[in-house]
């Protein structure tokens, strides 16, 4: 079976999603691309046309007349951040399910109006944290729910990365608190998410420092934060778009008290360390594990997205939630919106907090 599907904003990461319904075309078509700039969405149908060629996809400026016209089972958003709750809504409303890219809103008010239309509407809603799919962070998933780590007692994400001003200036809703937010909110929304994936979900205190050093938005461009977890553990996030001269690194770290386990690479994409009390009678000791030919992936966005989008096809044809919904997806919101509200107040946040991106705006110039 088929699902329709169409694509709501043709920008920057867009290709990722053409290229995700291209690889799952016996279970996807695309049937319409939107963008109020009909070039780029013109781009896009192309793009899919050349990989597929015979196919008939339609192009639009209007997503409202898009979804009257062509009843597409899922639309996936890949617009401005700001917008990405309106648009969300009426598609849900309209009875389509909906893959949004991060992050899925600017407040937590906004991402809770989405989860509540997939609920109305019974449809589907899932967030783009194509980084859970990586080879390396299943194995690592895998482990932890077999328990392999014993009692975790701190993690931690570094994402080391560089966006210079050309990046900015290429789309100025970026960096800006009511459209994008800053590097915590757009670059390491997917580090944070992996962080608080594996640490257990459950959140309960940040204390954080942000600033922006020399980016040219409103927002930071370097963020640091100590995040409490109900268990106990600790995490540490480690967040920067000025990294000298280009992209470092993005590494998750968890350590336990039988368990170790480091995976670096551009964008999580390399196992780096790999020790566990128990790996001799597993069979995956170190040596055997580590792969020392693994490459990076050819840009930071990495190969997740196909599998996401798979994931969100079982889901519909399965009746069970995606892997990453609305409610696993608004996690790592709260913890970034944390953030910004410790740095605005120099205090400890406790969570479950309420904020929104805008709330933070003018936070530097005190």
């Amino acid at each position: 079976m088929k699902h329709t599907i169409a694509l709501i904003g043709c920008g920057r990461i867009s290709f990722k999603h053409v290229e995700a319904y291209v690889n799952n075309k016996d279970r996807l078509e695309l049937v319409a691309t939107c963008d109020p700039v009909m070039e780029r969405a013109e781009a896009k149908k192309n793009e899919y046309v050349k990989a597929l060629p015979g196919t008939h996809v339609k192009v639009y400026v209007d997503y409202k007349e898009m979804l009257s016209e062509c009843h597409p089972d899922i639309v996936t958003i890949a617009t401005e951040s700001g917008k990405h709750k309106a648009i969300a809504v009426d598609c849900l409303n309209a009875g389509c399910h909906v893959i949004c890219e991060k992050p899925m809103a600017l407040s937590t008010e906004d991402a809770q109006a989405m989860i509540d239309a997939a609920k109305k509407n019974g449809k589907k809603l899932a967030v783009c944290f194509q980084n859970r799919f990586n080879a390396p962070v299943q194995r690592t998933r895998e482990a932890l729910e077999k328990g392999r780590f014993g009692k975790l007692f701190h993690g931690m994400v570094q994402i080391r990365w560089n966006r210079n001003e050309a990046y900015y200036a290429e789309a100025p809703w970026r960096g800006t608190w009511e459209q994008d937010g800053g590097t915590l909110m757009n670059q390491c929304t997917h580090g944070i998410d992996l962080l608080q994936w594996m640490m257990g979900e459950d959140a309960v205190r940040v204390q954080a420092q942000t600033r922006r050093f020399q980016r040219p938005i409103e927002a930071e461009d370097f963020g640091c934060a100590i995040v409490e977890f109900q268990s106990g553990a600790v995490g540490i996030i480690e967040g920067s778009a000025d990294i000298y001269p280009k992209n470092l690194n993005e590494t998750l770290s968890l350590f336990g008290e039988k368990g170790s386990v480091v995976i670096g690479g551009l964008a999580v994409n390399k196992l780096e360390t790999w020790r566990f009390s128990d790996a001799e009678a597993v069979g995956d000791t170190e040596d055997v594990v580590l792969d020392p030919n693994a490459k990076d992936p050819p840009t930071v966005y990495g190969f997740g997205h196909t599998a996401l989008f798979s994931d969100v096809i079982d889901a519909i044809e399965e009746g069970r939630e995606p892997l990453v919904s609305g409610e696993k997806g608004k996690k790592a919101l709260e913890i970034i919106l944390a953030i910004y509200e410790s740095q605005k107040t120099g205090k400890a946040v406790t969570l479950p907090n309420h904020f929104s991106t805008l709330e933070m705006k003018g936070e530097f110039d005190k």
